[in-house]
């Protein structure tokens, strides 16, 4: 009986060969999981193996202008370090594959959906959240070791596979992906920054160990608490809470996770706990046991993979990410509604200008190019067109001392034309390219 099974998958493999629609001839494409700003998730499947796989699809053109070679470089050698990222807690990453418009990494597909799908029906126990707060942070210490960082972590990114496990997906890929664009820094996807470290607003270049220890407290604050730590429907408050690390502790929680949700969410990098202290910590340490990364048959496990574990700290050599430098603009594209491309009807960034320079940079502009320029309550200005029609909207708001956030929009009219004149010539007076 076995034998005859295996005949009709054979040929069901080999019928499935003559395919058109198999990517590669060995992927067949199944349905959309997910949807980034610059990529979109599939299920797929192997042929020759009938292994599920995710597919992640991205579209070289919305790396904009930053596809210089000596980024695809970094972009090969931070994916072929990824590849060799082996850890129970972590999604694996099998192959990538390129076309002359596309990128496709074909990765480990978790079963169980989100982590947050969970969250979402209730909060967690805190011996529940702990268990995942461990696996988290075992997938963490094991890729910081090797120099690589997440800088992305959010609900989105958390799965759990069949057993109810913990699986970090994107690591490393979000810089490899979906934050470098011309300046490298900070493009969320989930229409919320609400899990972004408040070092990362002041754009001053950060540390990813540091960015990464403070995702995982809003994390796990989200997990035992059932809501974010810092909310506000105005993002301008919403920045200023995490900026002044503002959060209370519900009262249900125990004395010792008040504790190190305030380690976790200390607003100073420098005296934030770090990956290292956390793993002595009295509430964490509860029944955590190390993984041992040589538990399963080393069959199982690719070549690298020991050589890999025996490299201690190569940071220098391995994390692609630093060399791509921050250019003068951090760009928030994206982090206020997912649902349109934020290149064509809208941008926000942040800058050390005061919002009375922007203004007026943006009205001398305006006059040089014969528009016509009104201000709109405080740090409000419509740009017009030569035909009176309505073509950008600019709002300044300011963060902090020194920061102020402008969101740059299509007020109307015709997208041609606001795209001639915001991006080809104000974008690049304003934050550079």
């Amino acid at each position: 009986m076995p034998e005859i099974e295996r005949q009709q998958e054979q040929h069901h493999h080999h019928h499935h060969h003559h395919h058109e629609d198999a990517l590669f001839g060995k992927y067949e494409v199944g349905r959309l999981l997910g949807c980034g700003a610059f990529a979109k998730v599939y299920h797929a499947r192997n042929l020759q193996t009938g292994q599920s796989v995710a597919l992640k699809v991205i579209h070289k053109k919305k790396l904009s202008s930053s596809n210089s070679a000596t980024l695809m470089s970094n972009i090969k050698r931070e994916i072929s370090i990824l590849r060799r990222l082996r850890h129970p807690y972590i999604v694996s990453l099998y192959e990538v594959l390129a076309t002359r418009s596309k990128i496709y990494v074909v990765m480990e597909f978790a079963k169980g959906g989100e982590l947050f799908s969970k969250v979402s029906k209730g909060r967690l126990s805190e011996d529940v959240s702990r268990r995942y707060f461990q696996q988290l942070i075992s997938a963490l210490g094991y890729c910081h070791a090797r120099g690589v960082f997440h800088r992305d972590l959010k609900p989105e990114n958390l799965l759990l596979d069949d057993n109810g496990d913990l699986k970090v997906t994107d690591f490393g890929l979000s810089a490899v992906t979906d934050q470098i664009r011309s300046d490298g820094l900070l493009h969320t996807l989930c229409g919320t920054p609400a899990y972004v470290a408040p070092e990362i607003l002041g754009k001053k270049g950060y540390d990813g160990a540091k960015v990464d220890v403070w995702s995982c407290g809003v994390i796990l604050f989200v997990m035992t608490a059932g809501y974010l730590p810092f909310n506000d429907p105005n993002l301008m408050a919403m920045y200023r809470k995490i900026y002044k690390g503002e959060f209370r502790c519900p009262k249900w929680m125990s004395a010792d996770l008040k504790r190190f949700l305030r380690r976790l969410l200390d607003t100073n990098p420098d005296t934030r706990i770090t990956i290292h202290e956390i793993l002595t910590d009295p509430w964490f340490r509860k029944g955590y046991k190390e993984v041992d990364l040589f538990a399963e048959a080393s069959g199982s496990k690719p070549d690298g993979f020991k050589e890999m574990v025996g490299q201690g700290d190569s940071k220098s050599e391995l994390n692609a990410f630093d060399i791509i430098s921050f250019s003068a603009g951090l760009n928030l594209s994206g982090l206020f509604d997912d649902t349109y491309d934020a290149s064509e009807d809208g941008e926000t960034f942040v800058s050390e200008e005061s919002p009375e320079e922007l203004m007026e940079r943006v009205e001398g502009f305006a006059k040089q190019e014969k528009l016509r320029v009104s201000r709109k309550k405080e740090w409000g200005l419509e740009v017009e067109g030569r035909e009176g029609n309505l073509v950008m909207v600019a709002e300044v708001n300011r963060l902090t001392e020194k920061l102020v956030v402008m969101e740059v929009r299509r007020g109307g009219g015709d997208a041609g034309v606001y795209r001639e004149i915001w991006k080809t010539k104000l974008r690049p007076r304003l934050i550079g390219n």
